[in-house]
């Protein structure tokens, strides 16, 4: 298995260098297999679509997307597919982080609640407020 780093990922969603996406795109779409995936952890996932965001201005429904994308590419393994699937739910809602719904998705697979300092995000997400 060989593990696709925030750069690859990148290049291969945003198509914006000729060489170094012509290599992403050959290795996700030729060299990777169903026997030797790709993984995706859950940091590269989540350093990807800031880039998507910042970047190249991705809104919320482009990164619900590109999340499913990854998640149903048969080549590729996403560190915790459920919950990230359960987050991209969430974040298609709108008005809160990824990582703020990834954080109460895998919280949830555990039957824990998140207490957070933030206001926003516990009300949008059902985080317990911390007094």
């Amino acid at each position: 298995m060989l593990a696709l780093d925030t750069n690859v990922l990148v290049r291969y969603l945003a198509q914006d260098d000729a060489r170094q996406s012509a290599l992403a795109n050959r290795l996700i779409e030729s060299q990777l297999t169903t026997a030797e995936r790709g993984f995706v952890s859950l940091v590269a996932l989540l350093e990807t679509v800031w880039v998507m965001e910042s970047r190249y201005g991705a809104d919320a429904a482009t990164v619900q997307g590109i999340l499913t994308d990854l998640l149903e590419t048969a080549v590729l393994e996403v560190q915790e597919g459920p919950a990230v699937r359960a987050a991209a739910a969430l974040y298609a809602r709108g008005g809160v982080d990824l990582h703020d719904c990834l954080i109460v998705a895998l919280a949830a697979q555990r039957q824990a609640k998140v207490v957070s300092f933030d206001t926003r995000a516990a009300k949008r997400l059902g985080m317990q407020l911390l007094r």
